[in-house]
């Protein structure tokens, strides 16, 4: 894949405070990067010096070959930014603004118009499109400031928070143009929306202090929970016990947990010594057994949990 962003060793100090404090990492075109924190842990000040807003104190930062201390503007001209707070000139109407910015990106005329109907009408805007900024809800004011972002439809995007304070619906409408402009493009995209990850990131990236913790898909960042490839078995209760001694009595499991479940049923949560894989193991056992299995799944961690024990170091407590 062809790399668009890369960051070397980047930091950033506020007088003896170290915001930023080396981090490094790359994001390829077709890649939509979820970049996950705790509040204060430096995700904002990374993007505003990845994207030419902030001079970095250390380090590198390229967007498509372009140095963002050497060539701000040149990295500008490649990137679409939708800051944190979506600031924008509130006494202008929304057609006048993103005008104003199609301008400022060198389009004029016939060409200006298009652009600015075009980002009208994949964020929904068309309702508010002559009403002034300052008057619109905190919804409509973030979707006109991703609609700025998009304008020149640049090959790279980094979106500080993209859905904060939009209603559901409008969710899952900006989450669906993210995934339809990402094959051509490379999108970081700050949240604390863990499910956001799920719904539209390739890649996460966890930081703290200022450093990554942790890069991965969410499905390798769940393995590094204790006991992230449990197995659950969801049974009658008359038969709970019994396929509770079946499956302890196996040779890589550590341990059975029991549950309630729905419709008079039991959960027996298996979990593994080490990382060893279960799901043939268990499911060799319920049909060698008979056991009357109403289902076998793998116990899919939650990422807050991940989060938490990464940024943290708490682990989630294993069910009793």
């Amino acid at each position: 894949m062809t790399v668009m962003v890369e960051i070397d060793q980047l930091s950033k100090s506020f007088g003896d405070f170290r915001a930023v404090d080396g981090i490094s990492l790359t994001v390829s075109k077709g890649e939509v990067l979820g970049f996950l924190g705790p509040n204060g842990a430096g995700k904002t000040t990374t993007m505003r010096m990845v994207a030419g807003f902030l001079t970095p104190s250390g380090g590198t930062a390229r967007v498509c070959g372009r140095d963002v201390v050497q060539d701000p503007t040149g990295v500008k001209s490649m990137l679409g930014y939708l800051p944190e707070g979506s600031p924008s000139y509130d006494d202008m109407t929304v057609s006048g603004f993103l005008k104003f910015i199609a301008e400022i990106r060198g389009y004029d005329g016939a060409e200006r118009n298009a652009r600015v109907e075009n980002v009208v009408a994949r964020l929904g805007l068309g309702d508010v499109v002559d009403r002034p900024i300052d008057i619109l809800s905190k919804g409509y004011r973030r979707r006109v400031g991703l609609a700025q972002s998009i304008l020149h439809d640049p090959p790279v995007l980094i979106l500080d928070e993209p859905t904060d304070g939009l209603d559901p619906n409008q969710k899952h409408q900006v989450r669906s143009l993210i995934a339809e402009m990402a094959a051509e493009k490379a999108i970081i995209v700050s949240t604390h929306i863990l499910e956001e990850v799920e719904a539209v990131c390739t890649r996460a990236v966890i930081i703290s202090g200022g450093r990554v913790l942790a890069d991965g898909t969410a499905s390798q960042l769940r393995t590094r929970l204790p006991e992230s490839h449990a197995i659950c078995v969801v049974l009658p209760q008359a038969a709970a016990g019994a396929a509770a001694s079946h499956f302890k009595a196996l040779a890589s499991v550590a341990a059975v947990f029991e549950t309630p479940a729905e419709n008079g049923n039991v959960k027996l949560r298996i979990t593994p010594k080490g990382e060893t894989a279960l799901a043939a193991e268990i499911s060799a056992a319920v049909r060698q057994e008979g056991i009357p299995a109403v289902e076998v799944y793998q116990d899919r961690s939650s990422l807050d949990d991940v989060f938490r024990l990464i940024t943290t170091g708490a682990a989630p407590r294993a069910a009793a």
